[in-house]
């Protein structure tokens, strides 16, 4: 079977998580430095533009914590995201997927019981993004085969 399921990247320098972030919080949009510097700075954030494409094209590696920040004020995400060794990046990249998948309607609502501030915790997203693969793995299977088509 050909799974066209979303493997977790990876996500180690500081670039490949605001490419990622850039790609998943503006998806086939060209985001420039100086837009994305607009819209921390709305957030009340505050991030040159130069400062951001410099990040993209990975001179900067290692910023300050305000400029995390400022990262996370722009893309909408925890900041710890972008820190080295985060332990958030796996939270982050399940609850993307997860929004993705509510986005196209491969997932129309989720009821928790019990949750606290933080939502659900990213093994019962991961668990549920798996669930949601699997169904479609058998629906896909038992229409002969067409993936990715939503039922009529």
């Amino acid at each position: 079977m050909d799974s066209v399921e979303e493997r977790t990247p990876e996500l180690r320098t500081l670039q490949q998580k605001v490419e990622y972030m850039v790609e998943k919080t503006f998806p086939g949009q060209k985001v420039s430095g100086r837009v994305f510097a607009d819209l921390v700075k709305e957030r009340g954030g505050s991030l040159s533009h130069s400062y951001f494409s410099n990040i993209l094209a990975g001179k900067v590696t290692q910023p300050s914590e305000d400029i995390l920040k400022a990262l996370g004020l722009g893309f909408g995400v925890d900041w710890r995201f972008f820190k080295e060794e985060s332990e958030v990046v796996d939270d982050v990249v399940a609850g993307l997927q997860f929004l993705a998948k509510r986005r196209t309607g491969e997932i129309s609502g989720v009821a928790g019981r019990g949750l606290d501030e933080d939502g659900l915790p990213p093994e019962l997203l991961q668990f549920a993004l798996s669930l949601l693969e699997d169904a479609r793995g058998r629906q896909d299977a038992s229409d002969g085969g067409a993936p990715g088509e939503p039922e009529g």
